[in-house]
């Protein structure tokens, strides 16, 4: 398999990766450098990892008649046959406006996707974290954990069955949000379980420039506390800067990793110009390998 980076042509950024019944699917933001004006989302399909197609426009935005500004940041999971879609909207800045992490369904990978709550999923700053970045988790139990949190800030939750909101994290307990920011976390949290370990992983540094990179943690609980073990997708001369971001794919019948990540062009100072790529990762025995860009 030779992958070719940028996988697809165009400015995409914050990739989510799944595979679905042996296709795989990339969810991803419209990288525009106003950002406020990227108003939905695009997805790509594809057997091969080389050849996508583009699925333009996967949500409903009249089913969110709340969001007037900024759509991004998507994260994806099938639960008991249906496809969830979280995402970020109106890059809030407080509790007092509207906005934050929201929820829509469909009944095929491609959408449409449609309004699920009527509202958003996480609407308020909770342990100071902005709602955006999201990621889901499904642990081999089914529990679906939700990471997510911006402006330094990391939180997980764990979904209820009808995924319409949250439970508590732990049978004992009423704790339903936990803040588990590691040091140097900044945004976009990627969690991966391999053989019992659970790796988190988050960017550091700033989206619009060529300090953007991975670091990562792990632990042997979902909830975390997870060390910062070091950077593992970093600036790489003389091929890019800015890597981050990032989701991840599973080839069970070659047990390959692969990294599904934005990056940016060396000296390429418009914030917008963000492209997305794929390479493989080496994980296991509690480390990730330093990514090397291709």
């Amino acid at each position: 398999m030779n992958i070719k980076n940028p996988i697809i042509p165009g400015w995409y950024a914050d990739p989510e990766a799944r595979t679905y019944e042996g296709k795989h699917w990339i969810y991803a933001t419209r990288s525009y450098t106003e950002y406020t004006q990227q108003m939905n989302l695009d997805a790509f399909s594809s057997d091969d990892l080389i050849h996508w197609e583009k699925h333009e426009g996967i949500i409903d935005m009249a089913d969110f008649p709340w969001i007037w500004r900024a759509v991004w940041a998507p994260t994806h999971i099938e639960h008991n046959g249906k496809y969830y879609l979280v995402f970020a909207s109106n890059d809030i800045q407080s509790d007092d406006e509207i906005g934050g992490l929201e929820i829509a369904v469909a009944d095929r990978p491609e959408g449409p996707y449609k309004g699920y709550l009527g509202k958003p999923l996480v609407d308020r700053f909770i342990h100071k974290a902005q709602p955006i970045d999201a990621h889901l988790f499904k642990d081999e139990d089914g529990t679906i954990y939700l990471y997510y949190g911006g402006w330094g800030h990391c939180n997980v939750a764990r979904m209820n069955e009808d995924m319409t909101g949250f439970v508590p994290l732990t049978e004992d307990s009423d704790e339903v949000f936990r803040s588990i920011t590691p040091e140097g976390y900044v945004e976009g949290p990627c969690m991966i379980k391999k053989d019992d370990l659970y790796y988190l992983m988050w960017s550091m540094g700033g989206w619009t420039n060529g300090t953007y990179r991975v670091a990562y943690g792990v632990s042997d609980n979902p909830l975390g506390p997870f060390e910062n073990k070091g950077t593992i997708l970093e600036r790489q001369e003389p091929l890019a800067e800015g890597p981050g971001h990032h989701g991840y794919l599973h080839l069970p019948d070659t047990d390959e990793w692969l990294i599904v990540y934005h990056r940016r062009i060396i000296g390429d100072t418009e914030p917008g110009h963000r492209q997305l790529c794929i390479d493989r990762m080496q994980i296991g025995g509690g480390k990730i390998e330093k990514v090397v860009m291709t």
